[in-house]
């Protein structure tokens, strides 16, 4: 055998050598280095989970409340919404709006809804609604949205009779102001669960109108 050729023969091995090396090496660091992230990683991982709280509300209420949320319309063009317990009672959706007040009636202790419907307060009838708030019971929840105009036709019958369910604000109600409240029959001092913004052309948020209320909390269940 020439010398030439036992040189490409080493040569040869060598390369096959360093090759095998590095290769080896390569596959060795990645194994060490490179893995699956957590949440890829099977069985092993911890599952996530996304909590939705009762009418979307930032938290959770506490056992023996209920959760609610109340929104009023926007200008003439956005209805109203009523959510309690998750479950929407009013809203443009469900088409049971209206202009004027939106009002929906809930038993305090179960949480059943008992009774909702809406009244014009620019050229409606109010007997109607002097009618449904002399039907409201002791233990009765009153959640009530304004939209569009919720005070041309208001009176003091009508005003003193949401006074008496904890308003604070319905003796001031007027041309297309924006009101939201919670209250009840038997409730011994004014609601905390009430929002009411006037109609000023000065800071009004739409063209004639205030801007959208929005108002979210947890009340107490009445235990007999």
């Amino acid at each position: 055998m020439r010398v030439s050729d036992l040189l490409r023969i080493l040569a040869l091995i060598f390369v096959l050598i360093t090759s095998w090396i590095f290769i080896y090496s390569y596959f060795s660091f990645s194994k060490r280095t490179i893995g699956l992230p957590r949440w890829l990683a099977g069985s092993d991982s911890k599952k996530i989970r996304v909590v939705k709280n009762k009418c979307g509300l930032s938290k959770p209420c506490a056992d023996n409340f209920f959760a609610f949320k109340i929104c009023s319309g926007a200008a003439n063009v956005v209805g109203p919404s009523i959510c309690f317990e998750d479950h929407m009672i009013m809203s443009p959706v469900k088409n049971n709006v209206g202009r004027g007040l939106n009002i929906a009636l809930v038993n305090g202790t179960t949480g059943m809804v008992l009774k909702h419907d809406h009244f014009d307060m620019y050229s409606g009838d109010v007997q109607l609604l002097v009618k449904f708030l002399k039907g409201i019971s002791e233990g009765m929840l009153v959640l009530v949205a304004s939209y569009d105009d919720p005070g041309t036709k208001m009176n003091d019958e009508i005003r003193a009779f949401f006074s008496t369910l904890g308003s604070s604000y319905a003796k001031h109600l007027g041309f297309r102001d924006s009101w939201i409240f919670l209250g009840a029959k038997d409730i011994k001092n004014k609601s905390p669960f009430e929002q009411f913004l006037k109609n000023n052309p000065n800071t009004n948020k739409y063209d004639g109108w205030p801007e959208m209320l929005e108002l979210e909390g947890c009340v107490p269940r009445k235990v007999l």
